[in-house]
């Protein structure tokens, strides 16, 4: 019987507010260099939820231990006297749905048969999903992302698909010819799902090397990469472009101000590029998630950033995952998209009506 009422299908939040669940998941954070403020935007989820989503960053296994931490703390103190009240944070939070149904993929069978789609970003989360979307609907993929061994694993579970895997830097000139190389000379689809993330640093603190390593990476790779495949879509008269902004191309509250100039600059692009090529037969789009439970890093480095950041967050919707996100992109890669071009999809949940 068990002492905390605790179970994987308690929320994150009233894990919190426990008296022996609290201690033990601040620790575990602690441990790991985060702090609570780290959990506020899944703080809606369940621990079995909050497994399912999180890309082995959170596993049974370590869910098991935190039960059994909480267990021996109840056992060793008796009944709780209070409860510890819910963080801070969380005070003024927007109100969430407590248990909406699961979403099920559905896939489109042949959607993209005959058609070339590489994907940057392909060893993992929201790149990894739509990869795998496109595969599953009968593309051919050309993968690419800087993990050789995420992009192994990716090809081992979908052996006997049309799946090529290419390690490359998207910053990196010959690492984007050996991509072109493996096209053939025909695509049909580009997915520029690659980004990193700033450290949060509003604009009197943002260094040049966060500045350049974030422009580099979110803006010049996925430019290069664009400006390579056009020419051949163009030969074709007809191709499919879909970049990743982020609501910090819609807004100012979402990250700092690196991150936030380079997607506001992808929207740029996005939007450019629809106006020039849309006469020839290319469409060219941008999704525009919110929070997704991915493993791009997200640092704070600035009390400032931070502490503005988060409060923005305590009202946006709850993180999604990569699956859901390849939905919408591979929607506007696919010929459903047929009369979408130049449009900033925001793919949130919600957090752009906010």
């Amino acid at each position: 019987m068990s002492l905390t009422h605790l179970s994987g299908d308690s929320k994150i939040a009233d894990w919190f507010k426990d008296p022996y669940g609290g201690p033990v998941i601040r620790q575990m954070l602690a441990d790991a260099g985060q702090s609570e403020r780290a959990m506020l935007p899944v703080r809606r989820f369940s621990m079995n939820k909050l497994i399912k989503v999180s890309g082995g960053q959170f596993t049974q296994e370590m869910l098991d231990g935190l039960l059994a931490k909480a267990e021996a703390a109840a056992a060793a103190g008796g009944a709780p006297v209070e409860t510890v009240p819910e963080a801070a944070d969380d005070a003024g939070a927007a109100p969430q749905a407590a248990d909406l149904p699961e979403w099920e993929e559905r896939i489109t069978e042949g959607r993209f048969t005959g058609k070339t789609v590489i994907v940057t970003g392909a060893g993992s989360g929201i790149g990894r999903a739509t990869a795998s979307r496109v595969a599953r609907e009968g593309g051919r993929v050309i993968g690419l992302d800087i993990s050789e061994e995420r992009l192994k694993a990716f090809a081992a579970e979908h052996d006997g698909l049309d799946v090529t895997v290419i390690t490359a830097d998207v910053t990196k000139d010959d690492d984007l010819a050996r991509v072109m190389e493996a096209t053939g000379g025909k695509v049909d689809a580009l997915a520029n799902v690659a980004g990193i993330m700033d450290n949060m640093t509003p604009l009197h603190e943002v260094s040049d090397e966060i500045w350049n390593r974030v422009f580099a990476v979110n803006v010049t790779g996925l430019m290069k990469l664009s400006r390579a495949v056009i020419p051949l879509m163009l030969d074709a008269g007809r191709g499919s472009i879909v970049n990743i902004a982020s609501e910090a191309g819609l807004r100012g509250s979402a990250a700092g101000a690196a991150y936030t100039a380079s997607k506001h600059a992808v929207v740029g692009l996005t939007k450019s590029s629809a106006f020039m090529y849309g006469p020839s037969g290319l469409r060219v789009n941008a999704v525009a998630p919110g929070g997704v439970i991915t493993n791009i890093e997200a640092r704070f480095d600035s009390p400032l950033g931070e502490e503005r950041v988060m409060g923005a967050l305590a009202v946006s919707p709850p993180p999604t995952t990569a699956d859901q996100l390849a939905a919408s992109i591979t929607f506007l890669l696919s010929d459903d998209g047929v009369n979408l071009n130049g449009v900033i999809l925001p793919s949130d949940g919600g957090w752009s009506a906010v």
